[in-house]
């Protein structure tokens, strides 16, 4: 047959210009096209030969890449199953799937980068990026005859024409255009560059790649072998390589889904801590792989970003996929992965605390604070993150589990009590704690300002209540000694007054059943935000009404009862006392004094005259 001019369909036509103009942000992964197409080739040769009988020789499946520096061209050919005329007709000069029609139109209206299909099977027009001329020659295996010749220039037309002596298989042979490295467009004849690309894209292709006598890529794609088969040498070394850390990973995790969706996955708990763990810039998130064909680095899809220090490779079967495979649809398949994995994250962490404890605690110094932020942001896994989580005590210099804590409350004990802060000391000193010291109750303490958060949107543990000791009342000891000589009602125009004097920082002033040695302290209402939580938001510039607090006095405290007595002798002169009695009760908790000067010399007067 002579040659023939044939015109795209009107879809491929729009689809060569955008291909060329702004599809791809990086022209490089035109080579990784071809040779995905090379490669499902070869398999649909093997399946053809296993399940309809082919006659074909599947003994040597491999792909060829062939550059020539001075002609300027670069081949990429393999010897799969090839394709008739009508093929090339249907599979390139046509885009012959559903829905792409419409896909286009919304491309015209589309501000941001397309969104085409990956399936659609639109890989091969990503050469017009790096090439003027395009070369295909096939044959289809088990066929007699010749073969076919394609060639365009991505302007709208093809020619055909018979191919005498093709061999079973296919060759795509471009026409580089010239170098452009202001364009990102490169010398792709050039060897280096040639075997980057494969050593990037393409390595864990399980057929060869050769190129100039070598086999570029090492076809090991660990996750899809039998641990058994996988030293643990092997398995460090591919950590350190995605992870670019010189420690071997705390713990390896295989995955293998198998039915309707099938994925591998291969994760890395890491042994430490990387610097960026809480910046907001830092790179996380997972290698994707599509039939160990490599798609992206750092896919934040696949994995909770409170997990986001887990390393590692997910490779599925296939995926909803933009047409450069850059940006992962947001599909059920992509939220089935990431819940899975996040599941077999959490239960490996929980096998560590309970198989390794020294593993575990070596994870929870390094992720605990990252990890506890799934609190906030993940309500359904509360349990099984609260499962895992160890929380610093007043029992004891270890952290313990709250299930621990659980197992250890005391008779009548109904609530798991807590007290925030910015560090151990500040928190084990808070006059809060005072009460509790005193009749043994064990509180966590809880230091890492995410904890300031998560537990307002965690209420309980285990049928257990969570309960701030820095929040609302607490009666612990209802006949406590020396209540009876101090009723309430003695106290209620020493209270009164202070409450008048300090109306613009406390909503109430009571007497205190927390407090055993301290003069007083202030109190959050059940319901209101902590004042270091009302901090960090200031911090983050969301500015809200200011919180006023309860401020407990201790009746038993010599100040306290001297107070009283004087106010009932003569209210005047204590307004200063009023302020010091609060000033000292905010720095006591690590609170900021709105007037530090002002107390300073209130403070410095008083002395003056004790002294």
């Amino acid at each position: 047959m002579t040659m023939e001019t044939l015109e795209f369909q009107a879809e491929a036509r729009q689809l060569l210009q955008l291909m060329v103009h702004s599809i791809y942000s990086n022209k490089d992964i035109f080579l990784r096209e071809l040779i995905s197409n090379a490669s499902d080739a070869l398999d649909k040769l093997r399946l053809a030969k296993l399940q309809d009988g082919l006659e074909a020789d599947t003994s040597d499946l491999h792909i060829e890449i062939e550059a020539d520096t001075e002609a300027r061209t670069l081949t990429v050919r393999d010897n799969g199953i090839g394709m008739t005329r009508e093929e090339v007709v249907e599979l390139i000069g046509t885009i012959a799937k559903s829905g792409t029609a419409e896909l286009l139109g919304k491309l015209k209206e589309a501000k941001e980068s397309p969104e085409l299909i990956g399936q659609f099977g639109v890989g091969f027009y990503s050469t017009f990026m790096v090439a003027d001329k395009v070369t295909l020659v096939t044959r289809k295996a088990g066929t007699e005859g010749h073969g076919t010749r394609w060639e365009s220039a991505g302007e709208g037309t093809y020619t055909l024409e018979d191919a005498e002596d093709a061999p079973v298989g296919t060759a795509v042979t471009l026409h580089l255009r010239p170098k452009d490295e202001d364009d990102a467009l490169y010398d792709y004849a050039d060897s280096w560059k040639i075997k980057e690309i494969v050593k990037r894209y393409s390595d864990f292709i399980s057929f060869p790649i050769k190129f100039e006598d070598e086999t570029l890529n090492s076809m090991k794609a660990l996750w899809a072998r039998p641990r058994s088969e996988v030293s643990d040498e092997e398995y460090h070394q591919f950590y350190r390589h995605i992870s670019h850390d010189w420690t071997d990973p705390l713990e390896i995790i295989n995955m293998k889904a198998e039915g309707t969706f099938e994925y591998e996955a291969l994760l890395f708990i890491p042994a430490r801590a990387p610097f960026d763990l809480f910046q907001r810039d830092a790179r996380r998130g997972l290698q994707l792989f599509v039939k160990r064909v490599f798609i992206m680095d750092d896919s934040k899809e696949l994995i909770p970003d409170y997990l986001r220090f887990v390393k590692g490779v997910v490779d599925a079967a296939d995926l909803s996929l933009n047409i450069s495979r850059e940006i992962l649809q947001q599909d059920r398949h992509i939220q089935m992965i990431r819940r899975r994995l996040t599941k077999k994250v959490l239960s490996t962490i929980k096998d560590l605390m309970r198989d390794n404890p020294e593993k575990y605690a070596t994870f929870w110094r390094e992720f605990g604070r990252a990890i506890k932020e799934g609190l906030l942001s993940e309500p359904d896994n509360h349990q099984p993150i609260l499962e895992i989580a160890s929380f610093a005590t007043t029992a004891g210099d270890e952290p313990t589990t709250l299930a621990a804590y659980v197992e250890r409350m005391k008779e009548g004990q109904e609530e798991i009590y807590f007290l925030t802060g910015e560090n151990r000391s500040q928190v084990v000193n808070s006059p809060h704690m005072e009460a509790f010291s005193a009749e043994g109750y064990e509180v966590l303490i809880l230091t890492d300002p995410v904890d300031e958060i998560w537990v307002d949107a965690v209420t309980e543990f285990d049928g257990k209540k969570l309960r701030s000791i820095a929040r609302g009342s607490v009666d612990l000891k209802k006949d406590a000694p020396g209540e009876e000589d101090a009723p309430e009602g003695d106290f209620e125009p020493l209270l009164g007054f202070l409450k008048e004097k300090l109306d613009e920082q406390v909503k109430e002033v009571r007497l205190s059943h927390r407090l055993t040695t301290s003069a007083a302290c202030l109190v959050s209402d059940a319901n209101d935000i902590t004042p270091a939580l009302e901090k960090m938001y200031r911090a983050m510039g969301q500015e809200g009404p200011r919180v006023k607090r309860i401020l407990e006095l201790n009746p038993n405290h010599p100040l306290v009862s001297g107070l009283r007595a004087s106010h009932e002798r003569d209210a005047s002169g204590l307004e200063e006392t009023a302020e010091l009695l609060y000033g000292t009760a905010l720095l006591a908790e690590g609170g900021d004094l709105e007037d530090p000067a002002r107390f300073a010399k209130l403070l410095a007067d008083r002395l003056a005259r004790t002294v």
